[in-house]
């Protein structure tokens, strides 16, 4: 899930904007999913209120789960050199995970070098992002 926005202010004691006056709630609009959405919502409360100099609003990021991401090496040998469909019998090479780009290439650049000579041997390094 991305990142959500929301809209948060109301009326202060002064211009600490530390405590809303008593009676009153400070006002939380959202979840917006879309932060222009929520800029376009945060400028109309701001525009009307912009002669209180105890008024304010301001816009709050939630953000999202924390992805990672994983990269593995895929390949092996093919029919030809299209690369769709692997010699019958075969199923294709994974190598990995691994946590950078750098060890991924590392692991692809050997399986390449290794197989060179084989115009029918092809790999590839895939990006996965985990929540």
């Amino acid at each position: 899930m991305p990142s959500r926005w929301w809209v948060i202010g109301g009326d202060y004691t002064d211009t600490r904007f530390t405590q809303v006056v008593p009676g009153t709630e400070e006002e939380h609009l959202g979840p917006f999913y879309d932060y222009e959405e929520a800029k376009k919502v945060w400028q109309t409360k701001a525009w009307s209120t912009v002669d209180s100099c105890t008024r304010r609003y301001k816009l709050l990021e939630e953000a999202g789960p924390k992805t990672t991401k994983r990269f593995y090496v895929l390949g092996g040998e093919y029919q030809d050199t299209g690369f769709r469909t692997l010699v019958p019998g075969t199923a294709e090479e994974r190598l990995g995970p691994f946590d950078t780009y750098q060890e991924a290439h590392a692991a692809w650049q050997a399986k390449a070098w290794a197989t060179v000579d084989s115009c029918n041997k092809r790999y590839r390094i895939v990006e996965e992002s985990v929540v």
